[in-house]
């Protein structure tokens, strides 16, 4: 499995402040795009994989609705997790 206990408390420890601080946006921005670059690599194998597409759409959409959100509320943290998570090319 690709997202365990562990890295899932690591990366909210990054980006949330701490391993407890699972609701924290930017905790949240960060576990999703590690989900979607997890799927981006699997839909490479697998072009036909027409639920994991579906599921990796919906996922992308939660992310943008989270970075309007603290794009609106901390423009200033936004940027920084831009950065940090290399998501925009």
């Amino acid at each position: 499995m690709y997202l365990t206990k562990e890295v899932k408390a690591e990366i909210f420890k990054k980006h949330g402040g701490s391993e407890g601080n699972t609701g924290s946006t930017e905790g949240q921005i960060a576990l999703f795009t590690h989900r979607i670059n997890h799927l981006t690599g699997h839909l490479k194998n697998n072009q036909k994989d027409y639920n994991t597409e579906r599921s990796l759409v919906r996922l992308v959409g939660k992310r943008r609705s989270l970075l309007d959100y603290l794009k609106k509320k901390d423009i200033e943290k936004y940027r920084t997790l831009i950065k940090e998570l290399n998501i925009r090319k």
